[in-house]
């Protein structure tokens, strides 16, 4: 079963959720906002894909937080911040199995999910 974690208000997201369905992959959705997001599961994904990797500096939420926030970031304070914002996490990651994976590219995911199958 593949599980996508992200913000239902995400247009990313919505995007991967519409291409899974259009599809016919079954699929859940856990939003971080309304479900949240359990500090083991984050923690594993740093992990796995490194937490620069996760941590979306492009976005708003990032480039609204004070200074302070964000000088000298390290594993431990990234992933305390993401926990606290959610936002502050790259959109959508996607489990199935034992790949994680981070983002929504169609030639990817047509790949990694289609090809596969």
């Amino acid at each position: 079963m593949l599980t996508l974690y992200g913000i239902k208000n995400c247009d990313t997201v919505r995007k991967a959720r519409r291409w899974l369905e259009d599809r016919g992959i079954a699929h859940s959705f856990h939003d971080f906002r309304s479900d949240g997001l359990p500090p083991a599961l984050l923690e594993d994904w740093a992990d796995r894909l490194g937490w620069e990797t996760l941590l979306n500096r492009r976005g708003t939420t990032y480039r609204q937080l004070p200074p302070e926030r964000t000088a000298g970031l390290d594993r431990d304070s990234a992933l305390a911040l993401m926990l606290e914002q959610p936002t502050l996490i790259k959109r959508p990651v996607t489990v199935r199995g034992d790949t994680v994976r981070i983002g929504f590219r169609e030639a990817d995911w047509e790949a990694w999910l289609l090809d596969a199958a």
